[in-house]
Formats: structure tokens, C-alpha cells, sequence
């Protein structure tokens, strides 16, 4: 077969691709193409698979750009899976409702050819065919485990397209997408992680669809054993986002993000945290376990220089411990602080999280009755002041406190702008509807005059045929000029009407 492969012509090729094509679409052939004794049999999985794989196979001898644009591959699959612009994924079919569009610069489509759970895919707004949809999925797994790394510029890019049929009501379908998903993560460069991949899964964590969030979990675990070193430089990023999840309604999609989460947090670097990973982990997911995270963060001796990925993984719970009813539990977070702080690398790596920790030690350090408790936050405060590169205890609160100020207010005004522009909306929508209403009186009016007008018209219509009835009863001639009685037109004796001149 490879060796025919080989042989072919341009022509024969492009032919030979667009009958695969046909065939990984799902699409009907002609009656007697094959041979009228040849049976013909219905489109399944396993023969779209084949398909896909065939004209992988095809790319491969070929060119992979001959076959991806010349023969309109690339194109055949984008009008099946985005049929509506990368924009209207995760978005429900509705462009102006955001989803991809806030990364398309990134991953557009359009520059290479220069999520109730189970409702139907038509009541999504999917109008092609799920044949159609399983076939192009097929191909970008084709051409990512076929193919391999030249065609990651084509099929990287429509990760979010099959992200976004893991939605379907089809299981076949939802089946498809979560392989393609997991080939095109596993053909895509590392360095990609960060700038392309991450941000799509990001963004597929906002659908409405569970199974689409449950894939993007998985796709985030297969991340972290793919490319863990840009995972654990990423960790400040993705426990913020991925945290939420783990409470969501779906305990599919808690359970894919307390796992995720974990493989995550795995990809630190720093040897003295990772024995407390697992308990840390467990306490995000379960705060009633806080505690018991401490206790393994408080026998922890710190070594290693501690990064932004570190101190992303404890703050959360050093700073929920903070605020924990028992003296005991406080002292030990600072403690941890304090030892912690001691081996920060950068003032930039801890900035973030002054905002979380200082104004609580800040409490510790005041309210606490027991001496011994005040001291070690004292030293706790002081250690992180250092670390964040201030001179003194008032102005690390000055600072995060001021950050914090500017935080709020810059909140503040994005959820004032939000208002403006909701009830800008909202005015409008009550523009049009103003308009409409007066609209449809003028129209009302419009046909109410109308109807009047026919009504009069069939009436004196109806008196002047009464009126000619009336005098045709009165008259002894007919419309035709004949007498009414002797039916003819000069009357003879014995009519009654006749008149002797």
C-alpha cells in the first residue's frame, strides 16, 4: 500500500483524498460507483477511522500542505467543527457572547487557510451533521499520531473545537473529541503550554457544559506530566482558576479537579515541600483538613530557595490557618511563615501574595492574648517584610495595603463599568422595544383605517346593487332592452305592457 502511496500522481492523490474525505465524512457514495455487484454498506466509526488514517498516510508521503490545503483538508474540517469562527466556541454558537474570541489572536483559524446537559447538538446551535463532526475529529488524531510534529501548526489550533464537542449528546462524538483532545496534547510542543494550550483549557473551564470542563481537567492533568516544568512555573495561574471547580455541582468535574490540582502541584521543583504536597492538596480540597496540612508544613525544614510556584501551593492555606479558632493552629502558620520568608528569591515572587498573609499576621500579631503567639507572628511579619523588600513592618502594611486599595478600586470600576454597560444594553433593548410597540400601533392603526375603508367600499358596493335591483323591479325592461313580460323588444298585443302609439 505505501508503495502505491509513493507512485501516485498529484492528480491522483488529490482524487484519492477527496474520496477519503467523502468517506471520513460520512458521506453517502454514488450507487454504482463501486460496481453494481458491490454492496453497499453504511457509514461507521471504524470506516471513518480508516478514512482519517488513510489520508494521514497520504500527508505523509505527499505533503503535508498539499493535502491540508491544496486538496481542502484543513478547510473540510473547519467547516464542519467551526462552522461560526473559532469565536463561537465555548460560547454557545453566539460570537458577541465571548468564549474563544478573547484568545483568537493567538489561535485563529482563519490565519493559516492565508460546553441542560444533554440537550440535542441542533438545540446548541450545531447544525452539521455528527458524522461529519466524529470524521474531522478523527483526522487531527490522524494527523497528530500519524503526521506527528509538522502538522502541529494545523491541528493545535482546533483544540478548542474539540473541547467543545465533548459536549455532545452523541457518545461516539464525545468519545472522538476526548481522544483527538488527548493526541494534540500530546503532539504539541511544551513551550506551547503556556501561551496556547493553557489558555484555551482556561477558557473551557467557563462552559456550561460539565463534560466539557471535566475534559479540560483531564487535558490540564495530561499537561502537568507533559510539560511539568511550564506547569509549575504556571501554578500561580492555575490553582486560582482550577480551585473553583473543585466545588462545582458535577462531582465529575470536583473529583477531575482535585486530580488535576494534584498533578499540578506535583510539578514543583522544590524538594522540602513536595513530601507535603499531598496533605496540602487535601486541605484545598477539603478545608476541614487545614490543620493537618500544617502540622506536615510545620515539620517541613526549609532548604531550597522558595519561587512564586512554592509559595502559590501554601499561602492559601497558611493564610486560611491564619484565621483558624485555636491559637495553636496560628502559631504554627507563622512559624512556617517566618521560615518560608527567610528563603524567599525575589520580592516580585512574593508580591502577590503580601496582600494574603500580611494584614492576617498583621491580626495574629495584635489580638492574640498569648505573648509567646504575638512574638512569632512579629517575627513572622518581619520575615516577610524582608522578603518583600521593605524596611519596615509599616511600610510592608502601608504597601499591601495601598496594593490592596488599588486592587479594589480597580475591581470597583471594572464592575461600575459592567453596570454602565448592562444598563446601556438595557436601554437600548428598551429602545427597540419602544420603537417595536409603536411599530406595531401605527400598524395596527394602519389596518384598523384599511379594513374600515374595505368594509365602506364593500357596503356601497352592496347598497348600489340593492338600488339597481330595485329599479330593475320597476322598470319593464330588462338590462338587454326586452320587455319583461313578452320578453321582446317591441311589445305585440296581448302584452300587457304594450302601448298602441
Amino acid at each position: 500500500m505505501v508503495d502505491v502511496v509513493k507512485d501516485m500522481s498529484k492528480d491522483e492523490v488529490n482524487q484519492m483524498v477527496q474520496d477519503l474525505l467523502g468517506q471520513a465524512m460520512g458521506e453517502s457514495t454514488a450507487l454504482f460507483k463501486q460496481g453494481i455487484a458491490t454492496p453497499r454498506t453504511a457509514s461507521s466509526t471504524a470506516s471513518r477511522g480508516k478514512a482519517a488514517a488513510d489520508i494521514a498516510t497520504l500527508a505523509l508521503h505527499h505533503g503535508l500542505l498539499f493535502v491540508m490545503k491544496t486538496c481542502g483538508v484543513l478547510e473540510k474540517v473547519e467547516s464542519q467543527l467551526i462552522p461560526q469562527g473559532i469565536g463561537a466556541v465555548f460560547s454557545g454558537g453566539n460570537k458577541s457572547s465571548g468564549g474563544m474570541r478573547k484568545i483568537a489572536s493567538s489561535s485563529s483559524l482563519t490565519s493559516l487557510s492565508t460546553f441542560n446537559t444533554m440537550a440535542s447538538d441542533s438545540k446548541k446551535g450545531k447544525s452539521t451533521p455528527p458524522e461529519a463532526r466524529e470524521g474531522s475529529l478523527l483526522i487531527l488524531r490522524a494527523f497528530a499520531e500519524i503526521v506527528g510534529t509538522t502538522s502541529e501548526p494545523f491541528v493545535v489550533p482546533i483544540l478548542a473545537a474539540a473541547l467543545d464537542e465533548s459536549a455532545s449528546s452523541h457518545s461516539y462524538l464525545r468519545e472522538a473529541a476526548t481522544d483527538t483532545a488527548t493526541a494534540i496534547i500530546a503532539l504539541s510542543n511544551p513551550h506551547a503550554t503556556s501561551v496556547l494550550i493553557c489558555p484555551v483549557l482556561f477558557e473551557a473551564l467557563h462552559s456550561p457544559e460539565w463534560r466539557v470542563k471535566g475534559n479540560a481537567l483531564e487535558r490540564l492533568k495530561q499537561c502537568a506530566q507533559h510539560a511539568p516544568k511550564q506547569i509549575s512555573v504556571m501554578l500561580p495561574q492555575i490553582i486560582p482558576i482550577i480551585t473553583p471547580q473543585i466545588w462545582d455541582t458535577k462531582p465529575q468535574v470536583g473529583k477531575a479537579a482535585q486530580s488535576a490540582i494534584l498533578a499540578a502541584c506535583q510539578t514543583n521543583i522544590n524538594p522540602d515541600v513536595a513530601p507535603a504536597i499531598p496533605a496540602v492538596v487535601d486541605a484545598i480540597c477539603k478545608p476541614t483538613n487545614t490543620v493537618k496540612a500544617i502540622d506536615e508544613l510545620k515539620a517541613t525544614t526549609f532548604v531550597a530557595t522558595v519561587d512564586a510556584s512554592t509559595l502559590s501551593i501554601l499561602c492559601p492555606i497558611l493564610s486560611r490557618g491564619l484565621k483558624e479558632r485555636l491559637a495553636i493552629n496560628k502559631r504554627s502558620c507563622c512559624i512556617v511563615i517566618d521560615n518560608m520568608s527567610k528563603l524567599v528569591d525575589s520580592p516580585d515572587a512574593v508580591a502577590p501574595f503580601g496582600p494574603l498573609l500580611v494584614p492576617e499576621l498583621k491580626k495574629v500579631a495584635e489580638n492574640v492574648q498569648f505573648e509567646e503567639i504575638r512574638d512569632a507572628a512579629l517575627a513572622a511579619l518581619q520575615s516577610l517584610t524582608k522578603a518583600l523588600g521593605h524596611s519596615s513592618v509599616d511600610e510592608a502594611i502601608a504597601s499591601v495595603m495601598a496594593e490592596e486599595a488599588a486592587r479594589v478600586a480597580a475591581e470597583q470600576s471594572i464592575i461600575e463599568a459592567d453596570r454602565l454597560e448592562e444598563e446601556r444594553i438595557a436601554q437600548e433593548i428598551d429602545r427597540k422595544e419602544l420603537e417595536e410597540r409603536q411599530l406595531f400601533k401605527e400598524a395596527m392603526e394602519a389596518q384598523r383605517q384599511l379594513d374600515k375603508i374595505t368594509k365602506q367600499e364593500a357596503d356601497d358596493e352592496k347598497a348600489e346593487q340593492t338600488r339597481r335591483k330595485e329599479l330593475a323591479k320597476k322598470s319593464t325592461k330588462t338590462a338587454t332592452g326586452k320587455c319583461q313580460g313578452c320578453n321582446l323588444k317591441k311589445c305585440r298585443p296581448p302584452c300587457l305592457f304594450y302601448k298602441e302609439k
